[in-house]
């Protein structure tokens, strides 16, 4: 049985039944897209495709049985030498996967996933350095394999080498951006390089304004407005021209329900950077809270003047409009802003609440009408939105708790 006579596509067939991880970085389990080789040319022998379908089906000894008999006979088969491989890694006998995915190497070294699986075997017994080797020559020989880089940066997180890790696993993101696991493991070397900076940060200067600058943004991100407040006021303490700290100050005094401090804060940001579209902008839309609308239409109509792209800012001017009693500059505001299609649904179900109660006013009972059931609409089919993703989540926490892994 020559082995010139097997062609060898790619096909799948690595289950994930018993793909666990033995590393200290905790990964997910993941179902790997393999490349391995099945021979489908005309007049294939019988008993390759028999143990093939072994290992499709889980028959893991069939299957080693099988490939072992075919290797035997065949010494030159390299496609053989692999699929024997992939069962000695589901049976977890990882030592003899790596010999039969050398010897298939041996025989064709650009073997398309026998790096890979190589890789992936050494990875489970700790030999990272083996491991990141043959991974880089599978992303080398083929470097539109988003399986092959994403193992890559797993290896290299668990080498500790998260900056190696992002430029594998960005790599990947862009070649399967909607791939969960890829993802996964992106954000985890990033956040890791994140943190490597800020602990150089904190040791190279612990009294630093940009040491309470981040310890404020991680209480922001975590909703913890006045812990947030407390660290940008002892920035400020530090650096009190630095850009940018006045806004962030306001925009957590807002949050916490400060109102007048707020103000406060955005009048002083754009008093250091008299050209800070945000601040100027953040300060018209808290007038529209306070009840100053003149003012408010200023600030605004100014922020627009720099950058008309403003997400929502009609919406702002509307309300100012309206309290005016420009009712017709408020609808035609509150229109541009549904035309306009906004990323957020609030701003859409609010702008047809707003203009209900325009219409009502201007006693155009029909328009009111539509305006209030498209309010409604929008606001039921965000409260099953909600909903569905509520299921989905405590579905996904049930699943976790009914397969967690085992531990290695």
């Amino acid at each position: 049985m020559p082995s010139a006579q097997f062609e060898s596509p790619c096909a799948t067939i690595f289950s994930r039944r018993n793909l666990r991880f033995v590393t200290v970085v905790p990964l997910a389990i993941l179902a790997l897209a393999g490349a391995a080789q099945i021979s489908r040319a005309q007049g294939a022998d019988a008993k390759f495709r028999q143990a093939t379908e072994a290992l499709r089906a889980g028959n893991l000894d069939e299957a080693a049985e099988g490939f072992s008999t075919i290797v035997k006979a065949s010494p030159a088969f390299a496609e053989a030498h692999l699929n024997l491989g992939l069962v000695r890694e589901e049976q977890g006998r990882n030592d003899e996967a790596i010999a039969s995915f050398q010897k298939a190497l041996s025989i064709k070294p650009r073997l398309r996933g026998a790096n890979l699986f190589l890789g992936i075997a050494e990875y489970r017994l700790n030999n990272l350095d083996r491991a990141s080797d043959a991974l880089g020559k599978e992303t080398n020989y083929y470097p539109a394999d988003a399986n092959a880089l994403m193992w890559l940066g797993v290896v290299e997180l668990a080498k500790a080498h998260p900056e190696a890790a992002s430029v594998a696993l960005d790599k990947a993101a862009k070649l399967d951006p909607a791939n969960v696991d890829i993802l996964y493991h992106r954000g985890r070397a990033h956040l890791l390089i994140s943190k490597t900076s800020y602990e150089q940060m904190f040791k190279a200067d612990p009294n630093s304004w940009r040491v309470h600058q981040v310890l404020a943004q991680a209480d922001a991100e975590s909703d913890r407005h006045a812990d947030a407040i407390a660290e940008y006021e002892l920035a400020i303490k530090l650096a009190p021209q630095q850009p940018g700290l006045h806004e962030e100050l306001g925009t957590e005094s807002r949050n916490a329900g400060q109102i007048e401090a707020a103000d406060v804060h955005y009048r002083a940001e754009l008093k250091i950077d008299p050209n800070n579209i945000s601040a100027r902008y953040k300060l018209g839309t808290l007038q529209v809270e306070r009840g100053r609308p003149e003012e408010a239409i200023t600030l605004i109509e100014a922020a627009l003047q720099q950058n008309p792209a403003i997400p929502d800012a009609h919406y702002y001017l509307g309300r100012a409009q309206m309290q005016l009693g420009n009712d017709e500059a408020s609808i035609a505001s509150f229109k541009r802003v549904l035309s306009e299609k906004s990323e957020d649904p609030d701003i859409a179900q609010q702008a047809y609440y707003q203009l209900a109660i325009v219409y009502r006013r201007l006693h155009r009972m029909d328009e009111a009408r539509t305006a209030l059931a498209q309010f409604e609409k929008l606001k039921q089919q965000a409260g099953e939105h909600q909903q569905q993703l509520y299921e989905k989540k405590r579905q996904g926490q049930n699943a976790n708790v009914e397969e967690s892994p085992q531990q290695p």
